[in-house]
């Protein structure tokens, strides 16, 4: 039977609730597999195992309750190792690495922030700021709409602007909230965003971060900032017990945004 991996913990950590179950229609039950200072809380592995929301849910539910008792490193949902020899086996391999990454992640959270343009907002944003588009489209609407040519100069000045607004705006983005963070982990770009990072954020002193994101909101109202937290630091944690073996169900991020 294939194990199904949910964070590592250190073997001093608190018991789990009684009957508390994970993944699996019914919930699989979870258990504790130890190896010196570390702990791996798991489950068997659900054969139709989907990243549907049910699934995200439990998987995410398992990791807030360990979390909320101490320091956890988290797997992503569909973490599958082939069975608990495996993962008790990189657990011992790997002990001083995931100790350090424990202690590093230790009282801290994961915030995502992802931000892209509000279209109208950033066009008022680029008129303003750029006298040679502002030139060009007063007077295309001086002329009743200007010809193709200078319809189509306009579009290619327009989206190079944005392209150009897009990369200033997420680095602006990123170095205003580094200084409320410990850490930063710049994700994979998506369709839609011109920013996707995330943050690890001390939890006592997380009203910070959340100040600066909102000193973002307010200095860049041509932003549509969208934010994501806390979470488990998903994306401070290098792969685990499961990731080796190459079978994962689904591999879908439980912590995205």
């Amino acid at each position: 039977m294939s194990t199904y991996v949910y964070g590592i913990t250190a073997s001093s950590h608190p018991s789990l609730p009684e009957g508390m179950g994970g993944v699996g229609n019914p919930p699989l039950p979870l258990r504790v597999l130890k190896a010196g200072d570390l702990a791996a809380v798991v489950s068997d592995a659900s054969e139709d195992l989907r990243p549907k929301r049910r699934e995200l849910l439990a998987h995410q539910n398992v990791l807030a309750e360990i979390g909320a008792a101490g320091a956890v490193l988290p797997m992503r949902f569909g973490s599958v190792a082939p069975g608990d020899d495996a993962v008790v086996h990189v657990l011992t391999e790997r002990a001083d690495h995931y100790k350090e990454r424990l202690r590093a992640l230790d009282g801290r959270v994961e915030y995502n922030v992802k931000a892209n343009h509000v279209e109208e907002a950033v066009l008022h944003h680029l008129m303003a700021g750029n006298p040679e588009i502002r030139a060009l489209a007063e007077s295309n609407r001086q002329a009743g709409g200007g010809s193709y040519d200078d319809k189509l100069r306009l579009g290619e000045m327009v989206a190079a602007a944005v392209k150009a607004q897009e990369a200033e705006d997420a680095l602006v983005l990123q170095r205003a909230l580094e200084p409320a963070a410990d850490a930063v982990s710049v994700g994979p770009e998506s369709t839609g965003w011109l920013g996707n990072v995330s943050y690890l954020v001390e939890r006592a002193t997380a009203e910070n971060f959340l100040a600066a994101v909102e000193q973002v909101r307010t200095d860049m109202p041509h932003l549509e900032v969208r934010l994501n937290g806390p979470l488990p630091p998903y994306s401070f944690v290098e792969p685990g017990p499961a990731e080796p073996a190459g079978t994962t169900a689904g591999g879908a991020d439980a912590g995205a945004g």
